[in-house]
């Protein structure tokens, strides 16, 4: 009996060791991951349809913060631009600096010539409403357009402004990666963008979502380790203690 004992007790320590350190690791992740995530993102909620489908009115999302030179073809982005309303707006980038954008031609958006297949339009929507003039983009700025094209006050709508409606990278303030609610999940790649050069590489979201779940598990399990080893013990316990039937 003392034995068994001895070894029920060695085993115990053992495993309030390992779910102590399960708790603490599971700490860490938990609140790092959310640490990460408050650093690298900002949420946002988008007040306008002029992004649907890909982004309605009332969606929340999450914004990597990024310089505005990093931006390439295709981002969806979060933005001010004083002449536009001074106001944060989120756009979708079709052409950056050096490239020159039209529409349409075959009812498609052309940059450098190259017509761009836009899935993430309104399903029967053209690529635009009207026809845009041959804009050359100038350096460090960008031509933005909204999803849905028939109502955003995009770059199209301010044409006659300085530098043609486009936006100077340096009113960038972040890049969406993911519609969190409803949990629509990261944004689809613009792949439509690929024939003109690279896309941007999505942000760390994923590796943040996967820290706090494993963080949350290892918590979770290790404290619910106490309870479970307790209640086993007192189970074994019982069983030997339980004295032998009448013969």
């Amino acid at each position: 009996m003392s034995r068994t004992g001895r070894t029920d007790e060695g085993h115990g320590r053992l495993g309030s060791t390992l779910s102590g350190l399960a708790v603490a690791l599971g700490c860490v992740l938990f609140l790092g991951g959310f640490a990460w995530g408050a650093v690298v993102y900002r949420p946002y909620t988008v007040p306008t349809p002029s992004m649907s489908p890909t982004i309605v009115a009332g969606d929340r999302v999450l914004a990597q913060r990024v310089d505005g030179g990093d931006i390439k073809r295709g981002d969806v982005v979060v933005f001010k631009q004083k002449s536009w309303g001074d106001m944060l707006m989120v756009k979708r980038v079709v052409a950056v600096g050096g490239d020159t954008v039209g529409c349409c031609t075959g009812g498609k958006l052309t940059v450098n010539g190259k017509q761009i297949q836009e899935p993430y339009l309104p399903k029967g929507q053209a690529a635009e409403v009207r026809t845009i003039p041959t804009v050359t983009v100038p350096k460090d700025r960008l031509f933005l357009l909204g999803d849905e094209r028939s109502g955003s006050l995009d770059s199209t709508a301010h044409l006659t402004e300085a530098f043609d409606g486009t936006v100077a990278r340096s009113g960038v303030k972040a890049r969406v990666d993911a519609v969190v609610w409803p949990m629509n999940g990261m944004l689809e790649r613009p792949t439509g963008f690929e024939a003109l050069g690279s896309l941007s590489s999505p942000g760390p979201l994923r590796l943040v979502v996967a820290a706090i779940v494993a963080g949350a598990v290892l918590v979770l399990g290790g404290a619910a380790y106490g309870p479970i080893a307790n209640r086993a013990r007192r189970r074994r316990s019982g069983a030997r203690m339980e004295p032998a039937g009448a013969r």
